[in-house]
Parts: C-alpha cells; sequence; structure tokens
C-alpha cells in the first residue's frame, strides 16, 4: 500500500551529527564493591530534545576477586545522579571472577537539561573483594 501523502523532502543534505554522541574512553574500573563511573559523556550541542535522549551503554570487563555478579546503570550528572536505566543483578557463571564478560544496557530520558546535560555508566560488583578490570566501553547518546 502506498503511503498516503507522498514523500516531499529528503534528509540527504541534513546534518544529524550533533543529535549523536558517544564515547569509548574507560574513565576508571571498579575498585572492589564500590559502583564506579566506567564511562561518561557530555551533550555539548544548543538542541531541543522533544522526547528525550536515548541511551545506549555497553562494556568488556573481568571481574576482581570473590565478585558473584554486575551490575551496569546509566545515570544523569554522576555515580548519585538520578538513575535512568539499571541492569539488575548480572549473574552466572559467565559473570564470576577473573572471567571476560561483556554486556550493555539500554535507557531513555525524558527528561534532559540540554545543553550541558552529563550522562555516565557506572559499574558495580557484588562482594567484590579487589578491583576488577574495564577493558572496553561505549555511551551513546541520541538526542530525540
Amino acid at each position: 500500500m502506498p503511503p498516503i501523502q507522498p514523500i516531499q523532502q529528503s534528509a540527504r543534505q541534513l546534518d544529524l551529527s550533533s543529535r549523536f554522541v558517544f564515547t569509548t574512553t574507560v574513565v576508571a574500573s571498579p575498585a572492589a564493591s564500590a559502583e564506579t563511573i566506567i564511562a561518561q559523556l557530555t551533550i555539548t550541542e544548543n538542541i531541543a530534545a522533544i522526547t528525550g535522549v536515548d541511551l545506549t551503554g555497553w562494556a568488556a570487563y573481568t571481574v576482581g576477586t570473590n565478585g558473584t555478579a554486575v551490575q551496569l546503570r546509566l545515570r544523569q550528572t554522576q555515580v548519585a545522579g538520578t538513575l535512568v536505566a539499571a541492569s539488575g543483578a548480572l549473574t552466572g557463571s559467565q559473570h564470576g571472577a577473573a572471567i571476560l564478560s561483556a554486556d550493555d544496557i539500554e535507557g531513555f530520558d525524558t527528561a534532559p537539561v540540554l545543553p550541558g546535560q552529563v550522562y555516565v555508566l557506572t559499574m558495580q560488583v557484588t562482594a567484590g573483594s579487589a578491583a576488577s578490570t574495564v577493558s572496553a566501553v561505549k555511551l551513546r547518546a541520541i538526542v530525540v
């Protein structure tokens, strides 16, 4: 079935790059069981967020000694900032101590403050008694 109204314009020459922000820099790795910022980004552009900001976080990591579970969180601003999404406890043999794992998390922030909104991806290891190692991350924000 054809569209009710034919397409009149093309976005071929429209630059949307200011709406897509990402980082692949590892900020830190969790020490023992403390919730730790592992990636951080700032949306610096002064643009309208009509519905919000779509967030995606991904991390590859090795859990430290005695770690039994991992939780990823997306937050505004800092470790104590507004929670956007939480993975819940990621458990099982693939999340145990000294095993390389990779997990992702999705979230949607309906109340961003632009420009200057900071987002962080955090990681917390349950029962961790030694530092875990984050080997790679990606945190992406799409303003919609």
